[in-house]
């Protein structure tokens, strides 16, 4: 009989029968104080069902307990003996699944023996390590990309700590117990950013995307300062062309969310724009809905590369990079000659992987001339080859590195905007300078040269004009500090009647409007505390919506109008979409029970992800680039029309002896038909 002075009786009720009450969840336990404890503890091998509501404070100090009591009291042998015990007894099918992993060994251990039963005092304990990690990616499939994971090396220390005989989750228990638990963090994570909401407002993302299939996936994800979540993802295949059902679809996701909240939506072109748009001004007097900056850019790049003497640049540029990138010693020569750079750069489209690409190529130029040059080429097989004269009569062409440096030129001033709006950061109040400073470098670049200026500008303004252009964004910049108080922006003037608009629209009653006037007077002349010297320091050195936040208490309406609009991002582009995931969630096959498990999956795996991006500073990575190259690209491979009938073959000339790259090695060992995470 356990003792009424055992602690953990403050988290429970005594019933009758040996039976207790959690104090927490109000469950009822058989067992007494001892399984209480283990539910408590939210330890997955014990059998019992974890508590969902004990604090984690709670958890930590049972766990303590229990460690304390088990501490030395089971030798390995009466370990194995209670192995056996438990599975003996009936329906005891995880402990069966344990002891046979004890000792039956896996066919890779039969591949592989000296892998297993490694003595403890080796001196290879760090190589067996590495080797056994390396089997289990090789046998599983995984990405290499999944090394650099933040998540894989706190992995390994937390095993590390347990000691010898730790035995990970089996595949059920990561499926419930453990899929709950963290779902429930990270769903607890959002919570607490919801919190924001009523400050500074969010913006509701919808992200989609068209497979081989003709279906329509919708992923819904929402932005606030401090981070993008990810809500749901939705197969609108069967009405993506009926406005009524997407505009309820649209209403249901405001609704989850709260239209107090909303402040803006952004969607890309290939929904039903106009008719969704149109819908959700109708019914929501406070809401916008915006264009995608991002794919607005983008599809001005792509415009870029259809001019005829930029295509032809791009083509030559290719022929140089095709070259070396199908020889393994010419690739081993062009890695020794640039320091181990690569040549070429794989963007997150193809048209920024282009101008990338192209810029590498143009910061490489004199060290590519000299390989070409050197004895070290001239002794290789591959300089006799027809493509070799090809090369270096392009490297030798004045004309073509004239090219390269234009394109370079015009590009990067659009290529620095989209690095601005894809960072999932605010960017709203930024993007009407971006744009006006782009198109102002490209007619100081052309000033002696009307016709192509024109050109690039005519390409410019049309997308600007039928597609970014929003009042919104107009609003955003007047209000942002570092453009209203600048002396040398000029179109102050042109964007006033956009932001009264705006402020009509979120202060729809002459009552909240009542001192509007008088407010804006105090921004725009910057007196009270906007002229304060913090507040001049603070200008160009913090973001817009906390300069408000910080200096705007003496125009308050207008210091909440603006904390709102000056919070939300541009861009449905955030990072990498795996979206084989979301084609395996809306596919007929699977039953409920799998697809729901499956979208929690998705849920975890792309809240983590953007967590991950979130914590990443602006040096560590590029939001335009990836870090390997995409050995299928145009880049790279020669064949027009490859055929990956069988995976090896999708690997290509990699497979002479040169290293294979991460992009490449996932785009040919996954295919669409490949079931992801097991289910």
């Amino acid at each position: 009989m356990v003792r009424e002075k055992d602690v953990c009786w403050e988290y429970a009720e005594k019933l009758d029968g040996n039976k207790v009450k959690c104090k927490f969840c109000l469950r009822v336990l058989n067992g007494g104080i001892s399984r209480l404890k283990h539910h408590l503890s939210r330890l997955p091998s014990k059998g019992v069902n974890p508590c969902s509501k004990v604090r984690d404070d709670v958890t930590d100090r049972v766990r303590a307990i229990i460690s304390s009591k088990e501490d030395g009291k089971e030798t390995s042998s009466a370990k194995k003996q209670r192995l056996v015990a438990e599975a003996k007894s009936p329906g005891n099918y995880s402990a069966i699944k344990a002891l046979v992993s004890v000792e039956t060994p896996s066919p890779i251990a039969k591949v592989f023996p000296s892998i297993s039963h490694m003595g403890p005092s080796s001196s290879n304990d760090a190589e067996n390590a590495e080797r056994s990690i390396a089997l289990f990616f090789f046998e599983n499939k995984l990405d290499f990309s999944v090394a650099r994971s933040s998540s894989y090396q706190l992995m390994i220390e937390a095993v590390s700590k347990c000691g010898h005989g730790f035995r990970g989750p089996s595949a059920e228990i990561l499926k419930t117990t453990w899929l709950e638990r963290i779902k429930s963090e990270v769903s607890l994570q959002s919570r607490d950013i919801e919190k924001e909401w009523a400050t500074t407002g969010c913006t509701i993302i919808a992200d989609t995307w068209t497979d081989n299939k003709s279906r329509a996936l919708i992923n819904f994800l929402v932005s606030s300062p401090s981070r993008t979540f990810f809500h749901k993802s939705v197969d609108a295949s069967s009405y993506f062309k009926n406005t009524k059902c997407l505009a309820d679809l649209f209403d249901s996701v405001i609704q989850d969310l709260g239209p107090e909240n909303v402040v803006q939506i952004i969607m890309d072109s290939t929904l039903n724009y106009t008719g969704v748009a149109s819908h959700i001004l109708q019914n929501y007097g406070t809401v916008f809905v915006s264009p995608c900056a991002s794919q607005c850019l983008n599809l001005i790049l792509e415009d870029f590369c259809k001019i005829d003497w930029v295509n032809r640049c791009i083509l030559q540029a290719q022929t140089i990079s095709k070259f070396i990138y199908n020889n393994a010693s010419m690739l081993d020569l062009m890695k020794k000659s640039t320091g181990g750079q690569d040549l070429i750069r794989t963007g997150i489209t193809k048209s920024v992987s282009n101008f990338l690409s192209l810029q590498s190529m143009l910061k490489q130029r004199s060290r590519l001339k000299h390989m070409f040059n050197s004895s070290e080429y001239s002794t290789n097989s591959y300089s006799n080859k027809p493509q070799n004269i090809s090369c270096i009569a392009i490297l030798e062409d004045n004309d073509f590195w004239r090219a390269v440096d234009e394109c370079v030129a015009i590009s990067e001033p659009f290529l620095k905007g989209l690095r601005e709006v894809s960072g999932g950061k605010p960017a709203v109040g930024s993007i009407y300078e971006l744009m006006t400073r782009a198109k102002e470098s490209i007619r100081t670049y052309y000033i002696m040269d009307e016709s192509k200026c024109k050109a690039f500008l005519d390409i410019v303004d049309g997308r600007w004009r039928n597609q970014l252009h929003s009042p919104l964004h107009a609003a955003a910049a007047f209000l942002n500090p570092s453009i209203q108080y600048n002396p040398e922006i000029k179109f102050l003037g042109a964007i006033k009647e956009d932001f009264f608009k705006v402020l009509e629209k979120l202060l729809p009653t002459s009552d909240m409007r009542r001192d509007i006037t008088n407010q804006i007077l105090l921004f725009t002349r910057a007196t009270g505390m906007f002229g304060c010297n913090l507040a001049r320091e603070a200008r160009d050195t913090v973001s817009p919506g906390l300069w408000w936040e910080q200096f705007g208490d003496s125009a308050p309406v207008l210091q909440r109008v603006s904390i709102r609009i000056l919070s939300q991002v541009c861009s449905t582009s955030t990072f990498e979409r795996h979206w084989n995931t979301f084609q395996q969630i809306h596919s007929e096959k699977r039953n409920k029970i799998d697809k729901e498990t499956l979208n929690d999956l998705v849920y975890i795996n792309y809240n983590l992800k953007l967590a991950r991006q979130t914590k990443m500073k602006s040096s560590e990575a590029d939001p335009l680039q990836y870090d390997d190259i995409d050995m299928t690209s145009e880049w790279v491979e020669e064949t027009e029309n490859p055929s990956p009938t069988q995976w090896l073959d999708r690997f290509g000339s990699a497979l002479d002896g040169s290293d294979l790259n991460t992009r490449q090695f996932n785009a040919a060992i996954f295919g669409s038909s490949d079931t992801i995470f097991g289910l």
